[in-house]
C-alpha cells in the first residue's frame, strides 16, 4: 500500500520530482514489499534431516534486484502513459526480474541436500510473476484514494504470494546420506538487520508522505497555478505607464 501511495505522488508530481518519488515506490514495492514476502516465506522452509544456512551476498544480491527491476518497470510504465506497449513491457521485465530475484534467493539456500527443480512448474511461476507485474504496474499508475489503493495492494500481495508459492512448489530436495559441513548465515542471523531495515525504510517513507503536500493539496496547487496562467495570457499588454496597447 505504501508503495502504491508512492506513485500516486509521482503522477501528481511529475517531472523531476515525480521520479523521486518512483525511486522510493521502487523501494517499498520492491524492496519491503516483493523481496520481504519471499524471505520470510523461505524462513519458514525446513528440510528434514539438514539445517539450512543462508549465502549472505547471494540474499543482499536478490533484495537489489527485486528493488531495481521494480524501479525501471515503474518507470517504464510511467513514462510510456497509456500506451499499452510501455505497459506490457515493463510487466514482462519487472515480472522476469522478481522470477529471477526468487530462484536466486532459493540458490542463496546452502543444505546438505541435493535442489531439483520442474522446468513446467517454473515455467508457469514466471508466467504469473510476468502476469502480477503487470497487474501491478497498472494499479500503480491509475488506482487513487484509500479504499482503491487498498484493494489494489490486497490484489498484488496475493498475486506475489501466489508466484512464491508456484515456484516453491517446483522444488525437489533430496538429502545427502552423510551430512556435511554447511557455509553461510543462519536464519536468526539476518533477521535483526532485516527487521531494522524495513523498519528505517518504511519510517522514512512513511514521514515523506506525511510531511509532504497531501494529494488534495498538490491537485489545489497545480489548479491555482494553471488559473494563473491563463490569467496572464489573456491579460493585455501595457506600456510603461501602465497604458495597454493597441
Amino acid at each position: 500500500m505504501l508503495g502504491l501511495l508512492l506513485t500516486s505522488r509521482a503522477r501528481l508530481a511529475g517531472g523531476r520530482e515525480g521520479r523521486f518519488w518512483l525511486v522510493g515506490a521502487a523501494l517499498a514495492i520492491g524492496g519491503t514489499g516483493i523481496w520481504t514476502m519471499h524471505f520470510i516465506a523461505m524462513l519458514g522452509f525446513s528440510v528434514a534431516g539438514s539445517v539450512i544456512r543462508y549465502d549472505v551476498p547471494l540474499t543482499v544480491l536478490s533484495a537489489f534486484i527485486a528493488v531495481v527491476v521494480v524501479g525501471m518497470g515503474l518507470f517504464l510504465a510511467s513514462y510510456g502513459g497509456e500506451r499499452l506497449g510501455f505497459l506490457l513491457g515493463g510487466g514482462v521485465l519487472t515480472g522476469c526480474g522478481v522470477a529471477s530475484m526468487h530462484y536466486l534467493g532459493m540458490a542463496a539456500m546452502n543444505m546438505s541436500a541435493h535442489v531439483s527443480y520442474d522446468p513446467v512448474i517454473v515455467s508457469l511461476s514466471v508466467l504469473i510473476a510476468i502476469a502480477a507485474a503487470t497487474v501491478s504496474l497498472w494499479f500503480t499508475l491509475r488506482v487513487r484514494g484509500a479504499l482503491k489503493i487498498g484493494g489494489a495492494a490486497l490484489v498484488m500481495g496475493v498475486a506475489v504470494s501466489g508466484m512464491h508459492y508456484t515456484g516453491m512448489y517446483s522444488m525437489s530436495v533430496t538429502t545427502h546420506p552423510e551430512l556435511e559441513p554447511i557455509s553461510g548465515a543462519r536464519a536468526i542471523d539476518l533477521l535483526l538487520p532485516l527487521i531494522v531495515g524495513i523498519s528505517v525504510i518504511t519510517v522514512g517513507l512513511l514521514l515523506t508522505i506525511i510531511l509532504s503536500p497531501s494529494e488534495k493539496e498538490l491537485r489545489s496547487e497545480a489548479a491555482f497555478k494553471a488559473r494563473l496562467r491563463d490569467n496572464d495570457e489573456g491579460a493585455p499588454e501595457v506600456d510603461l505607464f501602465g497604458t495597454p496597447r493597441g
